[in-house]
């Protein structure tokens, strides 16, 4: 099996990270979906001293900046627990199609559940000054921007670009850097 190019560098330094529901499937297009990432997002902030610097949320996707004290064990809680909650909620709602998914992209490997949630790979990128941290959160806020679904990226409600537009939004990001 190949090596992955992406690793995590210091663990206690800020991160670019990025996680992907398998097949690309639209998961985020319903508040509830979203509202688990956020919640256990704020979780992470108050109880495991997590750091959340930008964050984008799209319809199968979200990229971050953060940073923890032990960031690869923060990143696979943060990973289990949403994907485990979302399972639950696309059960509960009965959306067949894409746990059908979930099932059939899951690894003969894993004897452990019966669903993928997220694919494997997060490409943690390590923040190595403060110029690639102001270019990662300009690429996370210009998402939307670039996919047309908004002209401004404080537009976008699930982005921390709301936050360095100094407006409310649903998460508290870190911005003293």
């Amino acid at each position: 099996m190949a090596r992955s190019r992406y690793q995590f560098g210091e663990e206690r330094q800020p991160h670019f990270l990025t996680a992907t529901v398998v097949d690309w499937l639209p998961v985020f297009t319903r508040q509830e979906t979203a509202d688990i990432l956020f919640s256990s997002w704020r979780y992470l902030q108050e109880n495991q001293n997590m750091r959340l610097y930008g964050f984008v949320v799209l319809e199968n996707h979200l990229h971050v900046v953060a940073q923890s004290n032990n960031l690869p064990a923060t990143w696979t809680r943060f990973k289990s627990y949403t994907a485990r909650r979302i399972i639950d909620y696309l059960q509960q709602q009965r959306i067949e199609i894409f746990l059908q998914h979930m099932r059939s992209s899951l690894k003969a490997r894993r004897g452990d559940r019966t669903y993928q949630f997220w694919q494997e790979e997060s490409h943690p990128q390590m923040i190595e000054g403060r110029p690639m941290l102001v270019q990662k959160l300009s690429y996370i806020h210009q998402n939307p921007v670039k996919r047309g679904y908004v002209d401004k990226p404080e537009h976008w409600r699930w982005s921390s670009a709301r936050n360095y537009a100094g407006q409310d939004n649903l998460l508290d990001v870190f911005m003293d850097w």
